[in-house]
């Protein structure tokens, strides 16, 4: 196998085969040739393809490191290239017995977690008002990702009423997901360590197979993932990882830096690798993201080059408000799409949230330009086929509670939440699940008339598949699940626009499963249900990215990494905005916030621009900003356009402003004003407003927030009267009175 297609840093981590490496590759370092070619390097050397396991974090670059690797080698079965959550499940599905699970457990997504956590709610009469699903599923995470059972959160927690409560949910949370023979994403690595950690004749099967491991995104693992890598690699120190800790922006969602900063302390023998040499962008971007990350404390010091030109210079508009930077924005695309023959799909605009997208897309609609938003949402989030998959859940394993009730009146049967609540009671007290009752016969006590014939109906379709499921592909149950369900039925006779986009959903849905019967057959494997719906759970957030379409992405700076632009524009760039205000605060939250600038700027391969608004409306509120503290960190060397405000010193001490219009100093203490925090506080504080009517009566001279001033002339018991200077008399409620009164 020949080499010469890598340079030279690269060709020493493809080669370097025994004991521990750590190849730390930065932003368009061609990190995926170098992991493929270090894999069939390792084959043509005489390692067994069995024996080789590489991990990555999505299936989207597990498959395509598998492709590159079989282009290469051939033939590559029985080696395990795989994400986290799938190397665990193919463990976990060999040996469930010994975490305490029972054959054909299922995997709870999202969707179903919420409704799990609604249910123990309802049942404990908490109000998710107070307490939200999001965030007791975030705690409950969080507690998985750091091994703390319900036990230890509520012992860390006693003087804490509400996390005691918590605990409570959390704690009957896991006791129904065990009944429910179910286990969440979380549960999928926890039970996966604890299957390594607490059977040592398992760990030593893996061991002995595992004899070389590689990570790659190793700044992205989470606390489980470092203890299930290290358990895996300690015996025969064969594990390279690969990763950049400047690109570590995944700490809000569990990953920890230190498994990268900290490898050489967990493996002494290690060697490191830079990978520095970038093939994406040109000389001056790559200058201009290391000015500003070099900033950094926590990070092993690297600097990327390339052997491209320079390019144009990082280009720069301080915007009179957020609408003439979006203008900006729309007329720049504009001129280099007309004049220099660019195309749409070549420009992207990345922005730290959502919200700064509504400005862009306007202007963009304006001038007829096509763009697309790439959102987080799930084509599989979709009702209907949320719908189906649980049709086909409940098929597999009977004892999904939480799947018999999203179907059971879907299409609508007539089953009102009584006669759910009745068959739950029936369920609970004969020790089965609902399906379970149902099935039996015992279930059908809680139904009636019409009902009855409709929930009989149910339990036979049900019934009939699962005793078939094997005699039928999962085309075959598919179709049979649409037709007998009623929910083609249902959305046809609706006649709807809507309906007829559902439609088209659950239609698009056979396309995947064609695909998925396709690639099994040709590996010459079995069309089964059960390993589909495996393959369906552990899906990653769709890949809408889709470099055919020819229009601008918008999307957030966090979804853009692993993805690169000829064109970028990074909108924003303001204290308060990015940095956020908070990041003010915490150096640790700092320094993330620029590793997220980092990866922003590295996206561009040829042209990047900065932007920043000197007035900005957020909230519904408009303050002057400050221009954003990496702005200030940018060589100006390799910035064109309007100057960025730097304080310069004069031989004499004198301080000398230069640049833009904000006034302010780099080194003057600053801190942001938190306009999120502001607008909630005065939401609260609008909604108390409203409230107060009862606090004004007959003489009372007031202000409306509308209206100006009036008197109030007269009052019952649930409005005032009020004559205003301006518009004369109004009948006003007193719960939303907008008043306040006059001095």
């Amino acid at each position: 196998m020949s080499l010469d297609r890598l340079n030279k840093e690269q060709r020493k981590a493809a080669t370097q085969i025994e004991g521990p490496i750590l190849i730390l590759a930065g932003a368009g370092s061609g990190k995926t040739s170098t992991m493929t070619e270090r894999i069939a390097y390792m084959i043509e050397n005489g390692v067994s393809k069995y024996n080789i396991l590489a991990v990555t974090f999505t299936n989207k670059a597990a498959k395509e490191m598998r492709e590159r690797v079989e282009t290469l080698v051939g033939d590559i079965e029985g080696m395990w290239i795989t994400t986290f959550h799938s190397m665990c499940l193919r463990m976990l599905k060999k040996d469930p017995t010994k975490v305490g699970f029972d054959k054909n457990f299922l995997i709870y997504d999202t969707t179903d977690q919420k409704t799990l956590v609604k249910g123990i709610l309802k049942d404990k009469q908490m109000s998710e008002k107070e307490f939200p699903v999001r965030g007791i599923l975030s705690t409950i995470s969080h507690c998985k990702e750091n091994i703390l059972s319900p036990q230890r959160y509520l012992a860390e927690n006693e003087d804490n009423y509400r996390n005691r409560l918590i605990a409570e949910v959390y704690k009957e949370y896991e006791k129904r997901l065990k009944s429910n023979n179910a286990m969440d994403f979380d549960d999928l690595l926890l039970n996966g360590w604890r299957l390594l950690d607490q059977n040592s004749d398992v760990l030593e099967e893996y061991r002995r197979r595992f004899r070389y491991v590689m990570v790659d995104e190793y700044q992205d693992t989470n606390y489980l993932q470092y203890l299930i890598v290290k358990l895996l690699a300690e015996e025969h120190q064969n594990i390279c990882v690969v990763g950049d800790d400047d690109q570590c922006i995944y700490q809000w969602r569990g990953a920890d830096i230190t498994n990268i900063l900290d490898f050489e302390k967990d493996f002494p023998s290690a060697k490191v690798i830079k990978l520095q040499q970038n093939y994406r962008s040109v000389g001056n971007i790559l200058a201009g993201a290391h000015s500003v990350i070099e900033n950094n404390r926590q990070r092993k010091r690297k600097k990327l080059w390339t052997d491209k030109e320079d390019g144009d210079k990082i280009r720069y508009y301080r915007a009179e408000s957020e609408r003439d930077e979006a203008r900006y924005v729309a007329q720049e695309i504009e001129n280099l799409h007309v004049g220099r023959g660019i195309p749409w799909s070549n420009f992207a605009v990345l922005y730290r949230t959502n919200a700064q997208s509504r400005v862009f897309e306007r202007y963009l609609m304006d001038r007829g330009i096509p763009y697309r938003i790439l959102s987080g949402m799930r084509y599989y989030d979709r009702k209907e086929l949320k719908d189906l998959i649980a049709y086909m859940r409940l098929i597999i394993n009977h004892k999904d509670d939480i799947s018999l009730k999203r179907v059971i009146n879907e299409p609508k049967r007539g089953i009102g939440p009584k006669s759910l609540a009745n068959l739950e009671h029936i369920a609970s007290s004969m020790g089965m699940s609902m399906m379970e009752a149902l099935l039996n016969g015992v279930g059908m006590s809680a139904f009636k008339g019409k009902t009855l014939v409709a929930v009989q109906k149910f339990t036979e379709f049900i019934r009939l598949l699962s005793g078939e499921q094997e005699n039928l592909t999962v085309s075959q149950i598919y179709d049979e699940l649409l037709v007998r369900t009623g929910y083609v039925n249902m959305l046809e006779s609706e006649g709807t626009v809507e309906a007829e986009g559902r439609l088209e959903n659950l239609m698009e849905f056979k396309t995947e499963i064609a695909d998925y019967e396709k690639e099994t057959s040709e590996s010459g494997e079995a069309s089964e249900l059960g390993d589909f719906m495996e393959k369906l759970a552990l899906m990653a957030e769709v890949d809408n990215h889709d470099e055919s379409q020819d229009a601008i992405v918008l999307m957030t700076m966090h979804s853009s990494k692993g993805l690169e632009f000829p064109v970028v524009f990074l909108p924003g760039l303001e204290d308060g905005i990015f940095p956020g205000s908070r990041a003010m605060e915490d150096t640790a939250k700092m320094e993330e916030e620029r590793r997220l600038c980092y990866v922003a700027m590295t996206r561009a391969k040829q042209r990047l621009f900065l932007l920043s608004a000197a007035v900005r409306t957020q909230y519904g509120r408009t303050d002057y900003t400050r221009e954003s503290q990496f702005l200030r960190e940018l060589d100006p060397r390799l910035v064109e356009g309007d100057a960025i405000y730097r304080q310069v010193r004069t031989q004499n001490s004198i301080d000398v402003s230069t640049g833009s219009r904000d006034g302010f100093s780099t080194d003057r203490p600053y801190k942001p004003f938190d306009m999120l925090k502001y607008a909630k506080e005065a939401t609260k504080s609008n909604a108390k407003a409203q409230r107060g009517g009862n606090a004004f009566h007959k003489g009372d001279m007031v202000n409306h927030t509308k209206f100006g001033d009036g008197l109030v002339i007269d009052e019952d018991e649930k409005t005032l009267t009020v004559m205003f200077d301006s518009v004369g008399k109004k009948k006003l409620a007193k719960g939303i009175a907008h008043l306040r009164k006059q001095a």
